[in-house]
């Protein structure tokens, strides 16, 4: 899919920053608002339908953008996934930790990706800072603290910590890859007895790190900075500032002397930038995720922990006390029928379906399928994108790479002459499957073989011996009987893919591909 047609809902107060957006990136569809005057003047400025909320679910648009008051973001997410339509909401992703939940599981369950506007992941400020964190310039974390201050826009349907603090939560938690264990808040109502316009969050880490956010709408000028304190160094992401000083990066040290800490100030270096915005950024991220079936940077499970923090938060206004948070959020889908035993490491994406059991020790990549009556382990690694049909079993030993599928009811085997009142754990023979094979329906993998990268394997037949890269393999025993291209296409005669146009030749009995000079040969 290479231009997505993508609809906008919500064309007011920053919905018109989104419809400018995505019409400057030449994918407008058509918007929506419930002010139809609103939608009439977007449509018109940039030359798209302006439509009902029926009709644009009905419609052939791609991806739905919602911009609408946070109290609408549930339903309407839940409608546009339901529709089969690619989702990007504006924060927070509900009002209700269990509907974003469920919204998290929609999402899994229909195949559509799902994204949450929190556009301070994108700019390039932060995507430097994190760049420089993971380089280990900072050292190890220890502190971190946001303020976001201005006076007004003040609102009557959610309280200051929900209207500034999710962009806040989402950079602290992108920062300390993980939930707090403690949530604590403070604040004050002044202009409405109902309404906090100013709040303090804290929050600790169980890696040690602590972190506050500071917000107020009752403040005399505007302030958006975020200060994250390592034990090797120091830095400053302050959006008031122009592109040049947004990040400041302070190699300050401390010293010991005579049993006391003592400081050692370092120049500061102000980290170059590239010039964008933020929210363009953004909005190309959501295009790509449906053009490249990617994971958003900010997908459902981040923005349903975001929303975690701020329900304890909440809880913590309102009760005066410190909220736990202990309860993780899995960033992949498990049917309620299935089974995941502790100590397996599941990918972000993958979804596994009724009645199938990963037994402990396995490893599973990400966006991978594990459909119904599956069984996978103990110690089984699979790769990415793999997709493992009905009535499978994966025992230990067996290695997928990325991109495999498994036909239905096909059979690996792990021991070569199996007794049942004979104990064989040390003889299990390993079987590795490469990458982008095909093993077709009720076929049979005898262990200690090795099938290679792109082979497809016939429906019903039996493998008693390594298999070549791009190999077709029919029968009992299974033979040789032909190639396949990296698509999976049969090759005729002239050994050229004939969905992709990629040619081959074969040399020393093994499948190659040309190279596009034609002056060199690559393995397939």
């Amino acid at each position: 899919m290479l231009n997505p047609k993508i609809s906008v809902i919500g064309c007011g107060y920053w919905g018109k920053n989104l419809v400018r957006n995505f019409a400057e990136l030449g994918v407008l569809h058509s918007v929506c608002d419930a002010n139809q005057e609103l939608a009439k003047q977007a449509a018109q400025t940039y030359d798209v339908a302006s439509l009902s909320l029926e009709e644009l679910l009905k419609s052939n648009c791609d991806g739905v953008v919602i911009a609408a008051p946070a109290a609408q973001h549930y339903e309407l997410t839940k409608a546009s996934l339901n529709a089969g339509k690619y989702v990007f909401v504006e924060k927070p992703l509900s009002l209700k930790v269990e509907e974003a939940q469920k919204l998290c599981d929609l999402s899994m369950q229909v195949g559509r990706k799902l994204m949450v506007g929190h556009l301070l992941q994108y700019h390039p400020a932060f995507l430097e800072l994190k760049s420089l964190i993971q380089k280990g310039n900072l050292g190890r974390l220890q502190y971190i603290y946001s303020n976001r201050l201005n006076l007004g826009k003040f609102r009557n349907e959610e309280n200051i910590l929900w209207s500034f603090a999710p962009h806040d939560i989402s950079m602290i938690l992108g920062l300390a890859a993980d939930l707090p264990e403690s949530v604590y808040a403070t604040g004050a109502c002044h202009l409405n007895p109902r309404i906090h316009d100013v709040t303090t969050t804290h929050m600790s880490f169980k890696n040690g790190i602590e972190a506050h956010i500071f917000v107020s709408w009752l403040h005399p000028y505007k302030e958006q900075k975020l200060v994250v304190v390592g034990d090797c160094g120091m830095a400053v992401f302050d959006d008031g500032l122009p592109w040049g000083e947004k990040l400041k990066l302070y190699p300050h040290q401390v010293t010991w002397i005579d049993g006391l800490p003592q400081p050692e100030k370092a120049d500061v270096i102000h980290v170059p930038l590239e010039v964008s915005e933020p929210l363009k950024i953004e909005c190309q991220h959501f295009i790509d995720c449906i053009t490249q079936n990617q994971n958003p940077r900010t997908d459902g499970a981040e923005g349903l922990r975001v929303l975690q923090v701020l329900d304890a938060a909440q809880q913590s206004l309102h009760t005066h006390q410190a909220v736990s948070l202990n309860a993780q959020i899995k960033p992949y889908y498990v049917h309620e029928t299935a089974i995941v035993d502790g100590g397996c490491d599941i990918g972000r994406g993958t979804k596994i379906w009724h009645f199938s059991h990963i037994i402990k020790g396995t490893k599973i990549g990400e966006d991978c399928v594990i459909a119904q009556n599956v069984m996978i382990g103990p110690d089984v690694v699979m790769g990415n994108r793999c997709k493992i049909q009905n009535n499978v079993s994966l025992y230990k030993g067996v290695t997928l790479e990325d991109g495999v599928f498994c036909g239905p009811s096909c059979v690996f085997t792990n021991v070569h002459n199996p007794r049942a009142e004979i104990e064989r754990k040390d003889e299990y023979r390993p079987t590795l499957v490469e990458r982008g094979v095909t093993i077709g329906a009720n076929a049979t993998i005898v262990c200690g073989n090795k099938l290679g990268a792109y082979s497809l394997i016939g429906a019903g037949a039996v493998i008693t011996r390594d298999v070549k890269p791009h190999a077709v393999m029919v029968g009992n025993p299974a033979k040789h009987i032909g190639w396949v291209s990296h698509a999976g296409e049969k090759l005729g005669d002239n050994l050229v893919c004939p969905r992709e146009g990629r040619r081959y030749q074969v040399i020393d009995e093994n499948l190659k591909e040309i190279s596009k000079n034609d002056t060199a040969t690559k393995t397939a």
